[in-house]
């Protein structure tokens, strides 16, 4: 949503086709969205401001700031939860594919270049390692015995 000068608030485009999108979502959400939605009658926004209508951008970022309180906290903005929503994902195995699709990103390197954070390399990289080395050295004493 966006607010023009004289016209009101519109929906605007997503920035790529990437961003319309059907989204599977996790219990916790689809369980709050259908009691928003029952409460509302099914009519209108799931997240209307105080007269029923499509909220403003601008106020809900204030109510977010009302809500993280001191300036302890200015850190805390909407992109701060979708950050974690992105390294949840990746802490749990799904591929920057998979998290890209999710958060609307038309190309996997945004996700992974703002959104993933570099990590300590677990034991898959040394496992790899140590299988291609035996393979290799295998391939090798099998030439020199063959030879």
């Amino acid at each position: 949503m966006i607010r023009i000068k004289g016209v009101g608030l519109i929906r605007k485009t997503t920035k790529s086709s990437a961003g319309e999108r059907t989204l599977d979502l996790p219990d916790f959400a689809l369980s709050m969205l259908r009691r928003r939605k029952l409460a509302s009658g099914g009519r209108g926004p799931v997240f209307p401001d105080s007269r029923g209508g499509w909220r403003d951008p601008s106020n809900t970022s204030r109510d977010l700031r009302n809500a993280r309180g001191s300036a302890e906290f200015a850190w805390v903005t909407s992109h701060v939860f979708r950050k974690t929503a992105a390294t949840e994902m990746d802490r749990d195995g799904l591929t920057a594919r998979q998290i890209a699709d999710q958060l609307g990103h038309a190309k996997v390197s945004m996700t992974q270049d703002r959104y993933l954070g570099r990590r300590a390399v677990g034991k898959h990289a040394a496992r790899s390692l140590d299988r291609a080395h035996r393979e290799a050295k295998g391939k090798c004493e099998e030439g020199v015995s063959a030879g």
